[in-house]
Parts: structure tokens; C-alpha cells; sequence
């Protein structure tokens, strides 16, 4: 069946748009354009575009700048334009015509498409409210003059990366607050465990496998402070500044007006830009919050490496914790249970760490006025916000929330270790620590037993300095 088209005409001619496609001849031209990925940007990114768009409409038409306007005889006031336009707004924030943003993130420079494409919809929407349907010749509302007054894509674009990272940042500190909760209670519960603790992925002096787990978790819970630090850069904005911060065709009031309008329609805390032309040129705050999420990354990469080293073998590794079996381990191995959810944190953070090259490397790319390399930092940021949510949640649900330690194994390694001599320095010095140590592995025997054997204490000292649980105390022994 052929697809029924409607003509739309943009500056450079007609263009043919699927007759139920909101979008029009300029968001048309970029689908046919770019089709590059495949890919459309995030909801986040929607949603910012389009809480710009309300927000205008609303201060401007109480500036009074929505005009009347004579169209097929009959006369549309300003007033009732703008309000057609809100209430397009309101449907697309409360989740009606998502499908309708289709524009590939890997565009033309700035993001010219995408705000195009918010435009062109919210104008046919906004059409259709004052009873003017989609293939009719003449519209009220017009994607330029109307939607995107006092506008230009160099000052929504970025306003909306930096609205769309804080409408995620609540779900991104909630899911680090429950990984840093799940991952302290571990740690009182696996508190009283006393183990080998390994450093250069040797030997070294006894930890507690719960002093293992809070600091895990309090890893986490610095993270997220430093997130939440670096996020609040992005509550300056700069829109306003309309093609090159000197806020040409914007009410003088229209900058302090939008802050505030968005201020109340997103309940999020926003300031006013205090240098327009940095916050067109400049994308170090969105560089900066990508840093921090690529600090988490690679911290989060460590704990769920410990988590598969903790848990190897069983048979054959450490196997001083269980991790839950979600699923088999192997298409030829029966009986093989792998720990899928620590590899899929790794890998999921992987791709956060690549996205921050992505986002650094654009960040540095703008010239003069303008960064045009907009459209791929936001892409990389949303997905990174994302893919971290989702995974932090389901490493926290399916695999850390279930941990079990391993007592027997993990003291049982421990009782061979030979570095617990580290203890007896105090009293019998370094040298004959090294000698009692090489002695007891050589001859696979315990610290205690050799130090007895050489003389160098008495049963009661040996018993007082190799307390173990005293040794994971610090200080020194006896």
C-alpha cells in the first residue's frame, strides 16, 4: 500500500511529510538527511525541548507578544495561539506523541533538527486545537514565528541538556542512596567475618569482610555527593541568549522570566545565567557532570570486579561470597552459574566511560559563539544517566541485596596465610618476621607453629599478637 503524503514548504521549497506525521518540511529534510543510527534522542531530551517550549509561550504571551492574527477570514488573537500552544506542551509532558520526535542525534551541528522537529509538532498540535487539521493549506500557528519566539536553537539546545540531567538526577541519586544502603547493611551483617585481605592480589594483613563492604558503600555514598555538587552547574541557564548571547528578538525581561516560568513548571531549583555569552559558548558544566558520572563508573567497575573475584571458583577460586544464580552459566557446561550481574555492571559502565570521551571531546569542539557538537553531548549524557540507573538498580536487586558470605571458606584462607607474621614485628622485628613467613609457606605450616618452634615467643604471647579479629582493629598487638 502506498503511503499517503501531505505537501509541507519549508525556505528551500516543498517537501512531501506522511500525511499523519506531526512534523513538518524542515524535520522532514533531517530524517531523510541523517539517517545515520538508527537512534532518537532520550525522553529526557523531549521533555526538556518541550518545557522551553511552554514556558515561552506563556512569558511571552504576558508580554504581550503573541499577536492577532487574520487568517482564512476569520481573526485568531494572540492570546488564543499561545494558549493552543501550551496546551500541545502539556500533552507531549504528559507522555502523548513521543513517536513524533524522530530525528537521528547524529544531525547537523547545534541541534538545528531537533529543535525543528519540537517546533513542527507543537505547531500542528497547536493548529489543531484553534480547528485547523493536519493537511490543511493554512495554519495559525507557525513553527518560527509562534513556537519558537524569541528563540534559536543555540540557547534552547543547551538549556534543555542541562533541564533534562536534573529531571534524571533525583532517579540517579535514589538508585546509588539503595546500592549504598543494600551494600552497608552487608557490611554489618558480614562484620563479625575475618578474612585474608589481598593486596597486589597477594596475601596481606587480615580485613573484615564487612570493612570490605562498607567501604564499598561508602564509596558509593561520596559519588553521589560529588554528582549532586557537579549537577548544580547545570541549574544556570542560559536562555535568553537566542543566536549568540546578546539575546537578539528576546524581551529584555524574557531572560529572568523564563528562569523563573521553568523554575515553577519543573519544581526544580534554576538561576539565572550570569554571562549569557559563556553559557552559549561554553559546555564545561555538562563536561563536568559527565566526568562525575565517569567517576562512579570506574569505581562501580572495581566493586563488581571484587564481586566476580570474591565469588570465583567456586571449586577453584576464592569463594568467600555467593552471589545469587539468575540463570545458567553455560550452553555446554552444565551446572555453571556465572555472575552475570556483576559483568553486566562492568559492561554497562564501559559504555558510560566511552560516552564521557564522546561528551569531552565534543565539549571541546565548539568555536567562537557556539558549540555545535550539542546534539551528540546530550545523546551521550541521557544514555549515560540511563544506562546507569538501570543498572545500578539491577546489580542492587539482583545481585548485592542477595550476597552471602562464605565463612568457612573465607577463615579457612585465612588460617593459611602466612602474612599474619606482619603482627609479630613489633616484637620480633622484620627479619625474623620474613624468616618465620618463608619457613611456614615453605613447609606449609601455620605462623604460630613455626614461631613456637623457633622460640622466639610463648604460646600466650603467640595466642595475644595473632588474635586476628584484634589485628583487623589496628593498633599495635599485644
Amino acid at each position: 500500500m502506498t503511503e499517503k503524503y501531505r505537501i509541507e514548504t519549508d525556505s528551500l521549497g516543498e517537501v512531501k511529510v506522511p500525511a499523519a506525521a506531526y512534523w513538518g518540511a524542515q524535520t522532514q529534510r533531517a530524517v531523510e538527511n541523517f539517517q545515520i543510527s538508527g537512534l532518537k534522542q532520550y525522553p529526557a531530551f523531549i521533555w526538556g525541548m518541550v518545557v522551553i517550549k511552554r514556558a515561552a509561550a506563556e512569558v511571552n504571551s504576558g508580554l504581550g507578544l503573541f499577536k492577532d492574527k487574520e487568517l482564512d477570514g476569520k481573526l485568531i488573537s494572540g492570546d488564543a495561539m499561545a494558549q493552543a500552544i501550551m496546551m500541545a506542551a502539556d500533552e507531549i509532558l504528559d507522555g502523548e506523541m513521543w513517536d513524533q520526535f524522530v530525528v537521528d542525534p547524529i544531525q547537523a551541528g547545534a541541534g538545528t533538527s531537533h529543535n525543528m522537529n519540537v517546533n513542527e509538532v507543537i505547531a500542528n498540535r497547536a493548529s489543531e486545537h484553534l480547528g485547523y487539521p493536519l493537511g490543511a493549506p493554512h495554519k495559525p500557528v507557525h513553527p518560527n514565528d509562534h513556537v519558537n519566539m524569541a528563540q534559536s536553537t543555540n540557547d534552547t539546545i543547551p538549556t534543555a541538556i542541562r533541564l533534562g540531567c536534573l529531571w534524571r538526577l533525583d532517579a540517579l541519586l535514589a538508585a546509588l542512596d539503595g546500592l549504598a544502603q543494600t551494600l552497608a547493611e552487608k557490611a554489618a551483617e558480614f562484620d563479625s567475618i575475618v578474612k585474608s585481605g589481598r593486596t597486589h592480589l597477594q596475601d596481606a594483613v587480615p580485613v573484615r569482610l564487612g570493612q570490605e563492604f562498607g567501604a564499598y558503600a561508602r564509596a558509593i555514598e561520596r559519588h553521589g555527593e560529588k554528582i549532586a555538587q557537579t549537577a548544580e552547574g547545570l541549574r544556570r541557564l542560559g536562555i535568553g541568549g537566542t543566536a549568540t548571547g546578546t539575546g537578539l528578538n528576546a524581551h529584555p525581561a524574557y531572560h529572568g522570566r523564563m528562569v523563573a516560568t521553568l523554575s515553577r513548571l519543573t519544581g526544580l531549583a534554576l538561576q539565572e545565567s550570569d554571562n549569557l555569552f559563556e553559557s552559549m559558548q561554553s559546555m564545561s558544566d555538562p563536561v563536568y557532570f559527565s566526568g562525575a558520572l565517569r567517576n562512579l563508573a570506574q569505581d562501580l567497575v572495581r566493586i563488581a570486579n571484587d564481586f566476580r573475584l570474591l565469588s570465583s571458583g567456586p571449586s577453584t577460586g576464592l569463594d568467600e561470597i555467593h552471589l545469587k544464580a539468575v540463570q545458567p552459566g553455560s550452553s555446554i557446561m552444565p551446572g555453571k552459574v556465572n555472575p552475570v550481574m556483576a559483568e553486566m555492571l562492568n559492561m554497562a559502565m564501559f559504555q558510560v566511560m566511552g560516552n564521557d570521551l564522546t561528551v569531552l571531546m565534543a565539549g571541546q569542539a565548539g568555536q567562537l559563539e557556539l558549540n555545535v557538537m550539542m546534539p551528540i553531548i546530550g545523546y551521550n549524557l541521557f544514555q549515560s544517566m540511563d544506562v546507569m540507573i538501570n543498572a545500578v538498580n539491577t546489580f542492587n536487586g539482583r545481585c548485592a541485596a542477595s550476597v552471602k558470605a562464605n565463612r568457612e571458606k573465607a577463615e579457612g584462607w585465612l588460617a593459611k596465610n602466612a602474612i599474619l607474621v606482619t603482627a609479630l614485628n613489633p616484637v620480633i622485628g622484620y627479619a625474623k618476621g620474613a624468616e618465620v613467613a618463608k619457613e611456614a609457606m615453605a613447609t606449609n605450616r601455620t605462623v604460630r607453629e613455626v614461631v613456637l618452634e623457633k622460640g622466639y615467643l610463648t604460646p600466650e604471647e603467640a595466642d595475644r599478637l595473632l588474635d586476628v579479629y584484634a589485628m583487623t582493629e589496628g593498633g599495635i598487638q599485644g
